[in-house]
């Protein structure tokens, strides 16, 4: 099972008032192990990016100005996340955008799909959390508080960043194990972790300490309570099944 955890920084939060993406960053998962395989670019949008946008991921028009255009790194793009299931936080709007840039190619018919949907599954992780934790604060920092995953770099959005650190929650999310395991070189301590002990033969029998009287009076005081504020207890219950 492949897997692309993907994410997008853009220049708005609008694809229709002709906001363009400006970052991408993706990992690769093979059987829910990271590969250490990537794909992340800067993109030069072509146009200005909106202050609140800049606030979040400090990506100026300037600093993207000598960067590739989408259409230049689009079949690099395509040929990574084609046929995958993309994991994505917040779907919607990564692949509204994903969409738009498609939509503005001049050469589609070089595509496998004009539509991200065409070329891949895609997760939403934002509604799994969701629905695993109604009613809670559900972003990426959020889930990484409750997760213990570190994103103690992350001062600024970044997309390649938040791939990475989205995938160890994605991986924790569903319960599978995070990028500890993710390597070939980890295979053993992975299966050193499960292991069974076994006793030795000629061990000595385990001691089976009798209680006395005393401690039997007590037991029965006990549950002669349960009984009458419970209306039974499950101690005696049992009892009567075993008998």
């Amino acid at each position: 099972m492949r897997q692309i955890v993907l994410d997008t920084e853009t220049t708005g939060l609008e694809p229709a008032q002709g906001h363009r993406i400006i970052e991408i960053g993706a990992v690769e998962l093979i059987d829910r192990k990271l590969t250490g395989r990537h794909f992340h670019k800067y993109i030069n949008p072509e146009r200005d990016v909106d202050d609140g946008a800049f606030e979040v991921h400090g990506l100026s028009r300037d600093f993207l100005s000598d960067k590739p255009v989408f259409a230049a790194v689009v079949d690099e793009l395509v040929a990574f996340i084609d046929g995958a299931e993309l994991i994505i936080h917040n779907a919607g709007f990564d692949v509204a955008f994903l969409d738009h840039e498609l939509s503005l190619l001049r050469r589609p018919a070089s595509l496998p799909a004009t539509h991200v949907s065409g070329m891949c599954e895609v997760t939403d992780s934002l509604a799994m959390a969701r629905d695993k934790h109604p009613g809670q604060k559900n972003d990426l920092d959020a889930l990484c508080r409750r997760y213990q995953v570190d994103n103690s770099s992350r001062t600024m959005h970044g997309a390649l960043l938040d791939a990475e650190i989205l995938a160890d929650v994605y991986l924790l999310l569903t319960g599978g194990q995070t990028a500890l395991f993710g390597a070939v070189e980890h295979a053993a301590e992975e299966e050193a972790l499960t292991y069974v002990v076994e006793l030795a033969a000629e061990r000595a029998p385990l001691p089976v300490i009798a209680p006395d009287a005393d401690e039997l009076a007590a037991h029965e005081a006990l549950l002669d309570f349960l009984d009458d504020k419970s209306g039974g207890s499950v101690w005696r219950g049992l009892q009567e099944v075993l008998d």
